[in-house]
């Protein structure tokens, strides 16, 4: 069984997945990967060439995320088009590993995207993290360094939360009040009995 599990900037994805994984459950990151696969994979390499220029990439052949961030930042249609190239990649790369993943009663893809992208349709299940947004704000700018203005032009490039709450099979509170591991440990149960 394939679980997704999505939420908006600063909601604690990562923290619930590290979680889940001390389960043995394995977990795929769609935003790690993907970074990975603009490096790595040759066809998704010349792609990104193609739509930047040799800019794209330094010397040395690393992506040049400013180069990029600066040009999409503010231009939907390139996003929307680098989107194109990178998200059927992240999808494949992560279905061959789901495939690989024969011992595992099922697995996880943490994507901040996963519904913006359509992916959630490929998953068997979608769990949700949720937090107040000033909360959310807050972590962010402490973890990244990063203003209140750069995180909520962040946060608006992102679907709703509500509308991801709407879609999910599992809802994850991290605003604190509600033990973290309790909640993983829970929908860990009932996904064991459904897998």
């Amino acid at each position: 069984m394939n679980v997704g599990i999505t939420g908006n900037i600063g909601s604690g994805k990562s923290t619930v997945c590290q979680i889940f994984e001390t389960l043995g459950i394995p977990t795929y990151y769609a935003d790690v990967e993907a970074k990975k696969l603009m490096t790595e994979d040759p066809l998704v390499r010349e792609q990104i060439k193609l739509l930047f220029g040799v800019k794209a990439y330094t010397v040395d052949g690393i992506l040049d995320r400013k180069y990029i961030g600066d040009i999409v930042f503010n231009n939907p249609q390139m996003l929307s088009r680098l989107n194109y190239i990178v998200h059927p990649a992240v999808k494949r790369h992560s279905s061959a590993w789901a495939k690989i993943q024969k011992k595992a009663a099922y697995t996880l893809k943490e994507a901040a995207l996963l519904i913006e992208s359509n992916n959630h349709e490929a998953m068997d299940k979608i769990i949700v993290v949720t937090a107040p947004l000033d909360l959310r704000v807050n972590r962010v700018m402490e973890r990244d360094g990063a203003t209140k203005e750069e995180v909520m032009a962040r946060e608006q490039k992102q679907m709703d939360e509500s509308k991801k709450v709407a879609l999910a099979d599992f809802v994850i509170n991290n605003d604190g009040s509600i033990s973290l591991v309790q909640q993983v440990h829970q929908i860990h149960q009932k996904l064991m009995v459904e897998s």
